[in-house]
């Protein structure tokens, strides 16, 4: 009879993963630089039911920069609208519940089993993004959890974190999880008013101090050389609203025309999104 307290090893022998940077040299006569023009986004897939037992899901993989970095790999499901439980006050409205949380091996700095304050950041973003697209109405005394799980995060092994990879790299994943998390409410059946697709436009600076700053979206901080600012929107394109805006960054509260041009391709971005979300929607009801 089996030990079932025993935990056994595997059966043939493995190597394990051994992570190396790349050696300084190689890193200091190759420079990383963007492919894509400044208003286009990656390519992204998107694909829903991958979920069975919830009400519905979604996933989405957005491509790698092929400079050696990791890309973004998001799973969604939504539990719900289900009754709340009676010792709950009464609501109107639905009460929804996100939540977002990194995979232990997502990042290169092994994440833990409890949210930390970015994680419980991309959640709250995340609600209010949402909130705006939800009917709330149609369901009093109801409660919908949505959560997402990134299986991997989007961070270059070459980049130095001196220069705050993490922190623009966090813009990218709210994104992503305002996409996904729109197709799954889609695919479980929850009436919104419209789709909310997220965008990403930042303020970058190339080629040494003296050039001129660039406004590009969905940014890749290693391909560029300084990330002076960046903003994330929630946008909803049919009824041209914004249900959530982050800006994260240091320039002039005097200087407005940037702030505008942020949000404008910051729109642009979720647009393009949004394409691929609708297209990703038509194929499933088709």
């Amino acid at each position: 009879m089996a030990d079932r307290r025993r935990i056994n090893g595997p059966v043939g022998t493995t190597n394990p993963p051994i992570y190396d940077d790349a050696p300084e040299k190689q890193s200091e006569g190759v420079k990383v630089t963007r492919s894509r023009p400044a208003n286009v986004i990656r390519k992204m897939y998107l694909k829903t039911g991958v979920t069975p037992s919830a009400s519905g899901s979604a996933y989405l993989e957005i491509e790698s920069s092929g400079n050696g970095g990791s890309g973004l790999k998001l799973s969604c499901s939504v539990h719900g609208p289900r009754a709340l439980p009676r010792s709950t006050p009464f609501s109107p409205h639905i009460i929804l519940s996100t939540h977002v949380k990194f995979a232990p091996f997502a990042t290169k700095q092994r994440r833990g089993y409890i949210r930390d304050p970015i994680e419980r950041d991309l959640g709250t973003h995340l609600e209010t993004a949402l909130r705006g697209s939800i009917i709330a109405d149609r369901w009093p005394k109801s409660g919908v959890d949505i959560i997402i799980s990134i299986v991997e995060g989007e961070q270059d092994r070459e980049t130095s974190k001196a220069q705050g990879i993490e922190a623009w790299d966090t813009m990218n994943a709210l994104s992503g999880c305002i996409t996904v998390a729109s197709v799954a409410l889609a695919d479980a059946g929850i009436d919104c008013v419209d789709t909310v697709a997220g965008g990403v436009a930042a303020l970058v600076q190339d080629a040494g101090n003296d050039a001129a700053p660039s406004i590009v979206v969905d940014p890749i901080p290693s391909e560029h050389e300084k990330v002076l600012a960046a903003c994330c929107i929630a946008y909803l394109p049919t009824r041209q609203e914004v249900t959530n805006l982050w800006f994260k960054g240091d320039l002039p509260a005097s200087d407005m025309d940037v702030y505008t041009q942020l949000i404008e391709k910051g729109i642009q971005a979720s647009k393009s999104a949004n394409r691929v979300l609708v297209d990703c929607l038509n194929e499933t009801v088709g």
